[in-house]
Parts: C-alpha cells; sequence; structure tokens
C-alpha cells in the first residue's frame, strides 16, 4: 500500500463470506462504541452522589460534552476517511475512544470526567461515517438497508450489554472499576480491524470533492435536509431517554441497579434491537415498489410512537410500565437503516463518507448535545413541584413532542426523495 493511501488498494472480487465478515466487524466495533457510551447511563446514580452533582451536570457528562465533539469531529474525519484507508481511522478510533473510558474510572470530579467523555466523544466519532461508508461499498445498493440494519444493531446490542454489565460491575466493582472492565476489550477490536479488513478499492480517492461544494450538494437535496433534521429530532428524545432511562426506574419505579440494568436491557433488547433490524428489511422490500419507503416507514413508526411513549411514561405498573417502553423504542429505532441507506444514495460515491458524517453531525447536535441536558434541565425545574417525579414529566414531554416533529418531517422527506435518487444516480453513472 503506497504512502497508506486507499487508492492505490490493488482491485479484487471478494467473497460473499468476507463482505459479510466486514459487516459483522464494524457491528462489533459499533456494540463496543455503545457500551462504553451507554456504561455512563447505569453509573449516573453514584456519580451524582460521589461528585455532588446536579441532574443537569449528569445531562452534561451524558450529552453536551460527549455530543459537542462527537458531532463536530464527525465530518474532519469522515473527510480524512474519504482519503484514507477508512479501517485505519476506525482502528485509531476505537483505540482511542476505549482508553478515555478506562480513564473515566479515574477522574477525580466533574471536569476530570467531562474532559474523558470529551475524548471518549472524539474517539467515536470516527466509527460510523466509515463503517456505513465501508459497507455502501461492499455490499450493492439493494442489499444496503439489511447490511446497515446488521450493523446497527450494535446499538441496542451495546446498549443491552452496557446496562446489564453496567449494572452488575457498580454493584461488584463500583463505578470507577466499571470504566475501566468495559473500556479496555476495545484495544482488541482495534486490532481485529487493522489486521483483517481489506479496504476497498475507490476510484474516486483523488477526486474527493471539497468540502464546501459537498455541503452545498446535499443542503440541494430536499429529501437529504429533511432526512438528517427528522432523525436528529428522533435523536433528541432517544438520547434523552436513552442515558436518563436507568435514572427514572429508580426514582419513579423504585428498582435498585442490577434491576434497572435488567429492566433496561429488556427495553432495549426487545424494543430498540426488533425495530433496529427489521427497519432495513423492511425498508429494502418496501422500496421495490416505492422509493419513498427510506422516509416512509420512519414517518409511520414516529407517529405510532407518540401515543406509545406517553402511555409508558404515565403509567405506574412496574411491569407493564416496562413493557410499554419497548414500543418508543422499537418504533423509534426503524429509522437508522433507512436513514443511513438513503443518504448513501443521496450521495455520489466519493461523498459517501462526508454524507453519513454529515447526517451524523445533525443527529447529534440536535439530540445528543442538547437531549439530555434539556430533559435534565426540565427535570431539575420541576423538581420543586413534583421531587422526584420531575424526570418522569421531563421525559414525557421529550418523546411526545419530538416523537410528533420527527415524523413530520419525514414526510417531507419522503415527498422529494424519488427525484433526488433519480438525480444522484444521474450523476454516479458519468
Amino acid at each position: 500500500m503506497e504512502d497508506g493511501k486507499a487508492s492505490a488498494v490493488a482491485p479484487r472480487r471478494e467473497s460473499n463470506v468476507y463482505i459479510w465478515y466486514v459487516v459483522g466487524v464494524c457491528f462489533v466495533a459499533y456494540t463496543v462504541n455503545f457500551i462504553d457510551r451507554q456504561i455512563l447511563a447505569i453509573l449516573l446514580s453514584p456519580i451524582k452522589e460521589e461528585l455532588d452533582l446536579k441532574d443537569v451536570h449528569l445531562g452534561l457528562l451524558s450529552g453536551t460534552a460527549f455530543g459537542i465533539f462527537y458531532a463536530t469531529m464527525g465530518i474532519p474525519i469522515g473527510r480524512l476517511a474519504d482519503r484514507y484507508p477508512r479501517r485505519t481511522v476506525m482502528a485509531i478510533s476505537v483505540a482511542l475512544w476505549s482508553t478515555m473510558t478506562a480513564l473515566s474510572g479515574a477522574a477525580r470530579g466533574f471536569y476530570t470526567l467531562l474532559v474523558c467523555r470529551i475524548g471518549v466523544g472524539i474517539g467515536e466519532a470516527g466509527c460510523s461515517p466509515p463503517a456505513i461508508s465501508l459497507i455502501s461499498d461492499y455490499v450493492p445498493q439493494e442489499k444496503r438497508g439489511r447490511a446497515l440494519s446488521l450493523y446497527s444493531m450494535g446499538v441496542p446490542v451495546g446498549i443491552v450489554i452496557g446496562f446489564l454489565a453496567g449494572g452488575y460491575l457498580r454493584e461488584i466493582v463500583g463505578w470507577r472499576m466499571a470504566f475501566v472492565v468495559v473500556g479496555l476489550p476495545g484495544i482488541v477490536v482495534a486490532l481485529l480491524l487493522l489486521l483483517t479488513v481489506r479496504e476497498p478499492l475507490r476510484t474516486t480517492q483523488n477526486n474527493l470533492p471539497p468540502l464546501g461544494e459537498v455541503m452545498r450538494f446535499l443542503w440541494q437535496r430536499r429529501s437529504f435536509r429533511f432526512l438528517a433534521i427528522a432523525s436528529g429530532l428522533y435523536a433528541f428524545a432517544l438520547t434523552s431517554t436513552m442515558f436518563m432511562l436507568a435514572l427514572f426506574l429508580e426514582r419513579s419505579h423504585g428498582l435498585g441497579a442490577i434491576e434497572q440494568g435488567h429492566a433496561a436491557a429488556f427495553i432495549m433488547a426487545g424494543g430498540v434491537g426488533i425495530g433496529t433490524l427489521a427497519g432495513g428489511f423492511i425498508a429494502d422490500a418496501w422500496a421495490k415498489h416505492d422509493r419513498r419507503a427510506y422516509a416512509l416507514l420512519p414517518m409511520i413508526s414516529m407517529a405510532i410512537a407518540v401515543p406509545g411513549s406517553a402511555a409508558a411514561f404515565l403509567c405506574d405498573n412496574t411491569p407493564i410500565a416496562i413493557g410499554l417502553l419497548m414500543i418508543p423504542g422499537l418504533c423509534g429505532q426503524i429509522y437508522q437503516a433507512p436513514a443511513f441507506a438513503a443518504s448513501q444514495s443521496l450521495a455520489t460515491p466519493a461523498m459517501r463518507v462526508t454524507a453519513a458524517a454529515v447526517l451524523f453531525f445533525v443527529i447529534n447536535i440536535i439530540g445528543l448535545m442538547c437531549g439530555p441536558a434539556t430533559t435534565g434541565f426540565i427535570s431539575d425545574l420541576l423538581n420543586p413541584t413534583y421531587g422526584d417525579e420531575s424526570l418522569r414529566y421531563a421525559l414525557l414531554s421529550v418523546n411526545v413532542v419530538f416523537y410528533a416533529l420527527a415524523s413530520f418531517f419525514y414526510w417531507m422527506s419522503s415527498r422529494t426523495m424519488r427525484e433526488d435518487f433519480d438525480y444522484v444516480a444521474s450523476l454516479s453513472e458519468k
């Protein structure tokens, strides 16, 4: 490989087994990504107590500090991955976020933990944009939705492992050692990426368009613009719930740490897991008849999530509430594979990593950076009136409002999706 650039990779015809192996390795990296991201959620209560924090501080640690750098670093790292081997960019990123997760266990106060979370955010920004582009180069368009569904299963699997492992580790070894235990295995994943994943030939490598040109091109595609906004609005509700779920189960339903881990894992596996896996398969099948399916399917699922989330957060019966919480998880997470499959079809091959990075940027600026901190702020405002139930009503309001808004903007995206797909396809053929 000359100068370490992907353009020097000789063309080769890969077997189906190897192609799905690459998808599998990317899935493992994404799983580790969400384990290291999610472990904080189950540890918030002891961290708050030991470091003397408020709910808004927990929101800043969970979302804003992580999200600012996760969102903003995604585009420059994506540009690097458009020019250099994506597996190398991913491997370095995995090693960075895993190290910073482990170092979180040594934090002595809010600001040192904040710095560690920033490091995790920078590292994790280098995972999905190159992974989605790599998968899109290996997998043909008609199978891309299902491939990205399998990759996206890293979200629920990582969350489930994070909740389960975090609950037990919090009780057995404490929150500090929990960070170390879940952080170190990422180094092995980084080596797996570096040593076993091959970079496919990219003929557009030396003709990478300027970032401003890519941004203008994507923004001019109305379907991409509204798809990104809709996905960000959904992420606002998702990240708020994901990071505050354990606290909600503790305060409103009286569950202990291990019970919180089991309940949250059940919700994520049964709801988010099924939704993530089903989304790409359903969208691929529907898109054979109507290519707008990549926006229409999330539109419908988000609309169903509005009453589902209201029922879940208003229910006082713990087993029923846990079951109802699967509804917004399932319906909401259906969006992921269709949205990212659409983003790759709305960008020319030379723009694919950047397109994924831009979509992640919008998702995380709206969702991850703003969601948990805003929800924590609302909870603090409601605390004088509702006490420990303040988080219940903060989550209720955020879920109902943002699921409804997301559904509307997915509908807006669907209105021009067919025309935008045809236009980009015509450019790619030239």
